[in-house]
């Protein structure tokens, strides 16, 4: 399963992949506009910057017509260079932006996905990344999960190699129930992603072992002094 950061903020990004490589960072305009920067386009650069080569980076556009769609999609693709995945949200102009920039070789994530038929539509107009908001799903009274599951399950019987990227989650058991089913891709926002890897009890086991180490052979003593 594909993991990656849902977050713009270059601290906490510097902060996780100083612990594990994650495969890549996912943005959206209001996650930007939390930054601080007014200049969007500078964030997305730094965080080019500071990420891996071959990590994603996935960035929306702003525009809601077709034809501008287009044209922002290539500006970004242009201005920040790399592994570069733009973000169009599933919309009636949305779908065709998606069709014209997919043919022309530029990677895109169909964004804002509320329903599995939206999804089978950008999988067929050639997305590479389907991102249904879990959370937002389970606001309006469906079940995120299941219809990540449902989109996973269409897309992959009719062929396409779109694959589900899971947003918007609130707790890391949504998380887990994705991964179970084979879904290949999640994106998850800084504090949920500590609660998946680093796990307080296990912390508290290692102390443990530690306290009981050192009232054997002495305090503060590792391997090495043996």
């Amino acid at each position: 399963m594909l993991i990656l950061i849902d977050d713009a903020d270059l601290t906490k990004i510097e902060e996780l992949y100083a612990k594990y490589p994650y495969d890549g960072v996912t943005t959206n305009p209001t996650i930007l506009g939390k930054t601080g920067n007014p200049d969007p386009m500078d964030q997305l650069k730094k965080i080019r910057a500071l990420i891996p080569e071959e990590a994603m980076l996935h960035a929306q556009v702003l525009s809601t017509e077709t034809d501008d769609m287009v044209k922002e999609a290539k500006h970004m693709v242009d201005a920040i260079g790399g592994n570069m995945y733009i973000k169009v949200p599933v919309t009636a102009n949305g779908l065709k932006a998606i069709s014209i920039l997919s043919k022309e070789g530029i990677n895109v994530t169909a964004t804002a996905i509320y329903g599995v038929m939206p999804a089978f539509m950008a999988a067929k107009a050639g997305a590479k990344f389907l991102a249904p908001y879990v959370n937002r799903l389970d606001n309006l009274g469906y079940n995120g999960v299941q219809i990540s599951k449902d989109i996973h399950t269409m897309v992959r019987a009719a062929g396409y190699d779109a694959e589900v990227l899971g947003a918007s989650f609130k707790n890391s058991q949504q998380v887990l129930e994705m991964g179970k089913f084979g879904i290949g891709s999640v994106t998850v926002n800084p504090d949920t992603l500590k609660t998946l890897a680093f796990n307080q009890v296990a912390e508290g086991a290692v102390k443990d072992f530690i306290r009981d180490f050192e009232n054997c052979c002495g305090e503060g003593k590792t391997m090495l002094d043996f």
